[in-house]
């Protein structure tokens, strides 16, 4: 019961930050941006509430299963016909995720921290949390430098054809596949206690994958994790751990385009409302999902990868949907 209470305690407690999160953030992006007109998306003072509402549940369930978020972002509101929602308002749904992902794993990063620590002041550099601490370090910079090479060589690469519709749909499909092979012939036998340095490397690699839309930055390294013979559970929990500096990372650039572009007036509530619906459904995916691989395969994730790509590909070519 008391167990019960806690978990009730930290949902609310992570919705309210969410929201609180909100109110700096608009106030500074407002004080310190001008508003810039981009006929094609959707400013978030034109998006109403039960839109924020639904933008913030897709986010929440797509950033950590492995389906990739940013397709749904971007297909999602077309197939709604309520437009791209934009980067202003993706920037800030975002930090619903990120207080969620921290919040779910604080015990462990705590542990990770504390442990590190306690390893270099014993010299004790085999220690599994100094390991895993630098495992995810190291892994951490593959994203960092593709992404820079991107912003360097790339500057319009939202507007690249890897960023179109068909890319993603494309991708969807293969991630999706690949994610079946490594199902098939993962061994899946080694657990969380086994993980090292190199391990935080290769799915670094993997992770950086998903720099290109439809990838799934879950779902890529959840697939190199299988590939590791890593068992599932232990491969989402580590993809999870993996991806706070990421994620941390990407909303911080995001934020950078938010503040250049502003946010727009009489947007406040539907920001907050996508924010703590993020928030709240990226907790419940991250939790669904660990308990979920611990007694069943990938399967569901594979079928429904594939499926959405073929269908993406068949709107487009009935002229249903654009491949923008």
């Amino acid at each position: 019961m008391i167990k019960l209470q806690w978990r009730w305690f930290k949902f609310l407690s992570l919705s309210l930050l969410s929201a609180l999160l909100t109110i700096p953030l608009k106030s500074f992006a407002t004080s310190l941006s001008t508003d810039v007109a981009v006929p094609t998306t959707q400013s978030t003072s034109q998006m109403n509430i039960v839109q924020a509402l639904v933008l913030g549940i897709v986010q929440g369930l797509t950033e950590f299963i492995p389906i990739s978020s940013t397709a749904h972002l971007k297909v999602v509101p077309v197939v709604l016909g309520w437009g791209d929602p934009g980067v202003a308002f993706t920037a800030i749904i975002q930090l619903g995720s990120i207080a969620a992902v921290l919040w779910y794993f604080w015990s462990d990063l705590w542990q990770i921290s504390t442990g590190t620590i306690q390893a270099i002041q014993r010299r004790d550099y085999q220690a599994n949390d100094f390991r895993m601490a630098v495992g995810i370090g190291l892994g951490t910079l593959p994203i960092v430098f593709c992404g820079l090479l991107i912003k360097i060589f790339i500057p319009d690469f939202d507007n690249s054809p890897l960023r179109s519709t068909v890319a993603i749909a494309c991708a969807s499909i293969f991630m999706g596949l690949l994610l079946g092979v490594a199902e098939k012939i993962g061994t899946r036998e080694r657990n969380f206690d086994k993980l090292g340095m190199q391990d935080g490397i290769l799915m670094g690699f993997a992770q950086a994958l998903a720099l290109v839309p439809g990838v799934s930055r879950s779902g890529s390294t959840i697939t190199a994790g299988l590939f590791m013979r890593l068992e599932r559970g232990t491969a989402a929990r580590f993809s999870f751990l993996l991806g706070i500096p990421a994620i941390t990372l990407a909303g911080l650039v995001e934020l950078k385009d938010l503040l250049e572009s502003g946010v727009g007036e009489g947007g406040f509530m539907p920001l907050t409302v996508g924010v703590i619906s993020s928030a709240v459904f990226s907790y419940a995916a991250i939790a669904w999902l660990i308990r979920y691989l611990q007694t069943q395969n990938t399967w569901i994730f594979v079928w429904y990868r594939v499926a959405f790509g073929v269908a993406i590909l068949a709107a487009i070519i009935a002229g249903v949907m654009p491949d923008s």
